[in-house]
Order: structure tokens, then C-alpha cells, then sequence
């Protein structure tokens, strides 16, 4: 495991994958799957950027089998809408990768339901796009979800008074706030797949520090986040580098129900993947079900 690459993904023929996001790293597992055989759905917000996301995988990869969806994971009807087209285009699914993500916008914005835009797309959108797709998880074999958190999980805190940041909104911590979430909900996800049966596995992955264009598309290239990223390039990974913990989760027999991985190296920022430690808040049992409950409140949707 200490030098695990793309080239130890087993063969994915006949495994159905949905990847939520179309560039970074989202589009590097997209085309890790899709050259392991995988038939891959590629899903994100615009159009373009998807239909540019299927031509690349498919020049590097001629036999690729992928395509993409359209899906706002800022808006609950269009997550919705997303899995009833899915529903009715197969009976399962074998494999969902929450990963698509916002970071730090400079100024509070809102998701189409009001929630606040870091929290309701990090989080939220994959919470009740998880529970739409549930019943073709169930109808697969060895079904797994893999939800993607952050290193800024570390520093993160549930703020159950003021979970949509409607009162006093700083961008770093309602981003390690959904990425805790994410993390969290992973764990709790695993266990109530166990105490039901599901035959789910939901794991936990990563990137560490790695050179996608989050940093960007959300404060500006302007930022003082975007200027270090430009000036420092030499401490983020490559954005492939990055993705492997994922792959790692989504496709390594090893890779257990429950787990959380990482870059093996620099504090857990770079290198290969590896088994990573869980903040001590992400452990919190009480807080992880009733963030669960106040999610089905907040989404509409059910783990039925």
C-alpha cells in the first residue's frame, strides 16, 4: 500500500460508477475508472465543461465507456431529478463518488433551497443524492460509496445553532464545516448500513494538499488562497496525485466499510494512501445522528 497507484485498480468491467464534479478530481477518477473498465457516469453542473470532460477521458482513453449527467448539487430538484433519470436507466448502481465541492467564496451565497452554498453542496446535495440512489446501491454487489472530506475537516465544527452561517459567515470554517460533515456522514452511513443489513460500504478519502482549481473558481485568482497556491505551487500535489486516496476507497479490495483515507506523507498532504486518523469530532456519535436527523429535515429526503 505505501506506493498504491492507478495501476493496482482491479479490473472494473461490468461496475457501474457515478462521479459527481468534471474537473480535478473528479475528472481524474472518472478516467481512472473508465480505463479499468468501469462504465463511468461523469456528472456536474454545465453542460460544456462535462461534454469537454467525456471528449478528454475518451482521447486518452479510446475505449472508454462514459458519459455525463447534468446535476446541481446546489439544488435539491435537480439532485432529484438526476436519480429518477438514473432510476430509470438501470435497476443498480456499484459504486457513487461523492466529490464535487465549492470552497471559500469570499461572500455568504446561497443554494437554490437557501441553504448556505458550501454547506449545501459539499454536504446537503450528497446527503439526499446518497439516499436517492440507495435503492440501486442495494441492488448491486459489493456496492460502495465514497465521499470525499478534506484536511480541513481537522479544524471543522458542527454549529448547530447556525448551520447555514446566517449570522456570522467567515468561508474557511463553513468549508471545514461541510468537509467535517461530509467525513461525518460517511461514518454514520456505515453504521446504519450495518444495524440495517444495507450491504453498503460507505468509506471516507482526501486529497490532502492538491493543485485543483477549487482555490480558483471560488475566491478568485485574486484571493490570498489563490496567490499562495500560485506562489507555493511546489507544495500542492498534482491533481491525479490527489485523487488516488479515493480510487484507493472506491476500488481497493483492501479498502474496509468505515475506513478513512489520505496521502501517506508530509502530515497526511501528499504522497500515496493511506489509512488517515480521525479528527476527534468526527467521532462523535451523538452529534453525527442528530446532524443526520436535522439533514433529512433540512433535504426532505429518507434512508428508507
Amino acid at each position: 500500500m505505501a506506493s498504491w497507484t492507478t495501476k493496482n485498480i482491479p479490473p472494473q468491467g461490468g461496475r457501474c460508477a457515478v462521479v459527481t464534479g468534471t474537473g480535478g478530481l473528479g475528472f481524474e477518477d472518472a478516467l481512472a475508472l473508465a480505463r479499468a473498465g468501469a462504465d463511468v457516469i461523469i456528472a456536474g453542473r454545465h453542460p460544456g465543461k462535462g461534454a469537454d470532460a467525456v471528449a478528454r477521458i475518451r482521447h486518452a482513453a479510446p475505449a472508454a465507456n462514459i458519459r455525463f449527467e447534468t446535476l446541481d448539487l446546489a439544488s435539491l430538484r435537480s439532485v432529484a431529478d438526476f436519480a429518477t433519470r438514473l432510476r430509470g436507466q438501470r435497476d443498480s448502481l456499484d459504486l457513487l463518488i461523492n466529490n464535487a465541492g465549492v470552497m471559500t467564496p469570499p461572500t455568504r451565497r446561497a443554494t437554490a433551497d437557501g441553504f448556505e452554498l458550501q454547506l449545501g453542496t459539499n454536504y446537503l446535495g450528497h446527503f439526499a443524492l446518497t439516499a436517492h440512489l440507495m435503492p440501486m446501491l442495494r441492488g448491486a454487489l459489493k456496492p460502495r460509496v465514497v465521499t470525499v472530506s478534506s484536511v480541513a475537516a481537522r479544524g471543522g465544527r458542527i454549529d448547530f445553532d447556525d448551520l447555514n452561517a446566517e449570522r456570522g459567515y467567515r468561508p474557511m470554517p463553513a468549508y471545514s464545516q461541510s468537509k467535517l460533515a461530509c467525513l461525518m456522514f460517511a461514518l454514520e452511513l456505515q453504521r446504519r448500513g450495518d444495524a440495517g443489513g444495507w450491504g453498503v460500504d460507505s468509506i471516507a478519502a482526501h486529497p490532502g494538499i492538491a493543485r485543483t482549481e477549487l482555490l480558483f473558481n471560488a475566491p478568485g485568482r485574486e484571493s490570498a488562497a489563490a496567490r499562495a497556491r500560485s506562489l507555493l505551487w511546489f507544495l500542492f500535489q498534482p491533481v491525479a496525485q490527489g485523487a488516488l486516496p479515493t480510487l484507493y476507497a472506491a476500488t481497493s479490495p483492501e479498502a474496509r466499510g468505515g475506513g478513512y483515507y489520505g496521502p501517506n506523507g508530509l502530515g497526511e498532504t501528499r504522497g500515496y494512501p493511506a489509512p488517515d486518523r480521525f479528527p476527534a469530532q468526527a467521532l462523535d456519535t451523538a452529534a453525527a445522528a442528530r446532524l443526520w436527523a436535522v439533514s433529512e429535515r433540512m433535504t426532505g429526503a429518507r434512508f428508507a
